[in-house]
């Protein structure tokens, strides 16, 4: 396993990080079990965000007392200084610790910098002359803001999304950071479940050596899977590049995350973060499940779209929703139909 240095942080860690939003959907002792057992196999870059509910908490009471041996990144979505404030007082509680290895602006919409009225990078600044953190990231899921954001050199490291099926624009984010002494954090390196061979998703990273993947992961056995590439790094065979030309093929360009982030906003009650890419499902998973009598009242819900557009306006990737919602819903009638057979 290749290590990777975040840019000018100087922080050097194994090319396998582990992203720690899946943990808030378990109990706190399994978390615990799951985190402790990441640190054990070798895994020392740990990302949370105090929008992951319990996440922070898990964390803080799974590496107390061994603080020195591992990297915890966390977020805030805080827009004012005194947010910013607020969310860092109650990270820092809740993750038992005196400071912050890497601590982001979640999900920007536009470059925070000193000035703005906002207070948000005053705040960053003071914090990180305090000691209470130690460099300043920033995330983001729109090509355009994350460019931006390189560009500003106010940042130390930039998290975005990044798999085999990204654009080649959003290819070419780590190298251009790399360019610029920044580090350079993937997140959604399997595309929101899309990407089905976490071995071809690790092997596709040996030509960015610049990346540290964080891998969601929620169960042990999901965990054990990426462990296991620690001593055994996949390589990039001529097998598993013919695979990834087939995906990339087959579901590379304007597709839906399931990143829920334009939930619950739908007047019409439609569930957009499954039905807009309930055709790629069909096609990644047993059909039996996405065809049930409760998935086809969720699909029809989509004839009542009026297309306000708020899902769209809440899209991070600013894709034309009511008009995949429209292809997904076509795709489906015509599997019910028996016009498209699916696994």
């Amino acid at each position: 396993m290749r290590n990777v240095t975040l840019g000018s942080t100087g922080i050097c860690v194994p090319q396998n990080g582990f992203g720690a939003l899946p943990v808030q959907r378990r109990s706190i002792e399994d978390a615990v079990v799951i985190l402790r057992k990441a640190y054990e196999g070798g895994m020392t870059y740990f990302d949370t965000a105090r929008a992951y509910s319990d996440s922070e908490t898990k964390l803080g009471i799974a590496f107390e007392g061994m603080r020195d041996k591992i990297f915890i990144a966390t977020k805030t979505a805080a827009r004012t200084g005194d947010k910013v404030r607020e969310d860092l007082a109650t990270s820092l509680r809740e993750l038992r610790t005196d400071y912050i290895d890497i601590y982001q602006l979640h999900m920007v919409d536009k470059v925070y910098a000193p000035g703005d009225g906002t207070g948000v990078y005053e705040a960053l600044l003071e914090a990180k002359a305090e000691g209470r953190i130690r460099h300043i990231g920033v995330t983001s899921h729109k090509i355009g803001v994350a460019y931006d954001c390189i560009d500003s050199g106010l940042y130390e490291t930039m998290q975005f999304p990044f798999s085999y099926l990204s654009s080649e624009k959003e290819l070419a984010l780590p190298r251009y950071c790399a360019e610029r002494n920044m580090g350079f954090i993937a997140m959604k390196g399997l595309a929101g479940g899309l990407i089905t061979r976490s071995d071809a998703a690790m092997a596709f990273l040996e030509d960015y050596p610049d990346v540290v993947p964080i891998w969601g992961i929620q169960r042990e056995n999901e965990l054990d899977e990426f462990l296991s590439y620690m001593d055994n790094t996949p390589a990039y065979t001529d097998e598993i590049k013919s695979f990834i030309e087939s995906e990339r093929k087959e579901l590379a360009g304007d597709f839906c995350r399931g990143c829920g982030y334009c939930m619950p906003t739908c007047p019409a009650g439609i569930t957009i973060y499954q039905c807009a890419r309930i055709s790629l499902m069909l096609r990644r998973a047993p059909s039996d499940a996405w065809l049930s009598e409760h998935w086809q009242n969720e699909m029809k819900k989509i004839e009542n779209c009026i297309e306000c557009g708020q899902c769209s306006q809440h899209c991070p990737y600013e894709l034309n929703t009511p008009e995949l919602l429209k292809k997904n819903y076509e795709y489906y009638q015509k599997v019910l139909a028996g016009e498209i057979s699916v696994k």
